[in-house]
């Protein structure tokens, strides 16, 4: 299984990466993990425009989904005429709906279904092509999601964005990495169920046991240095910053 960093910044891109998007590849499966402002550009150093397997969208928010408006451009109006299979993509409730008004001031609901096959998420376990994958609500203002991919006995487990979450931690349980948000920093922002910081990503890679903390999601006001120091102060394991083009292998 590979993890391909597509982009990591959170709230919106910053002058180095665009939003949240990670690709997970394996037996020539493409799983996109989330489509936030900036990546469908970035998306297209890693992977050809039409060569995407599945998409899962852990929320709502603009950073995590919005270029999936680019992308329904892309697949409806292909450039060699021809006519895209619709793209399994699973998202929460109201998907569908959420992309189509992004798109267009009048929205046609069977648009956005003629290229993508919308799959709605709840908690529990499914295969996505090669992968089984296990997710659970975490602790956001908004419906979200966290993902634990699992394929050939290892595991990758993406938190989306959330607060401090026990489902998080349980997901993680013994994951070989850990791809999680780090918004805030410690002793600054104090907000229960919105983000992570440093510390507490820190702390749930210690409780669930990972073999590798990433972190990711931290906006361009926030510095990743302070956030990173913070979880390694936490977890004692392999811990850094994620970084557009970055790579693993799991």
């Amino acid at each position: 299984m590979k993890l391909t960093v597509v982009g990591c910044s959170g709230s919106f891109p910053s002058a180095e990466s665009a939003c949240s998007s990670y690709l997970v590849e394996a037996d020539g499966f493409r799983l996109l993990l989330d489509m936030g402002n900036g990546a469908l550009g970035e998306l297209q150093r890693h992977c050809g425009l039409y060569d995407l397997d599945a998409i899962f969208l852990s929320h709502l928010h603009p950073d995590h989904c919005i270029d999936m408006c680019g992308y329904f451009v892309a697949r409806y109006y292909r450039h060699d005429g021809g006519r895209c299979e619709p793209l399994p993509v699973y998202g929460p409730e109201g998907t569908e709906h959420r992309l189509t008004v992004a798109y267009a001031d009048t929205p046609s609901a069977s648009s956005m279904s003629e290229v993508f096959d919308f799959h709605t998420v709840k908690p529990s376990t499914f295969d996505i092509g090669p992968f089984t994958v296990h997710v659970e609500r975490v602790a956001h203002p908004v419906e979200a999601y966290g993902i634990r991919v699992e394929h050939g006995g290892s595991a990758l487990v993406y938190s989306g964005d959330t607060g401090v979450s026990d489902a998080l931690e349980s997901l993680a349980r013994g994951a070989d990495l850990f791809l999680c948000e780090a918004a805030f920093t410690h002793g600054k922002e104090n907000i229960a169920d919105v983000h992570l910081n440093g510390r507490q990503a820190g702390e749930t890679a210690a409780r669930a046991g990972v073999g590798r903390l990433v972190l990711t999601h931290i906006p361009p006001w926030t510095d990743p240095e302070v956030n990173l120091a913070d979880a390694r102060a936490a977890f004692d394991g392999p811990t850094e910053l994620a970084a557009p083009g970055a790579t693993y292998t799991i």
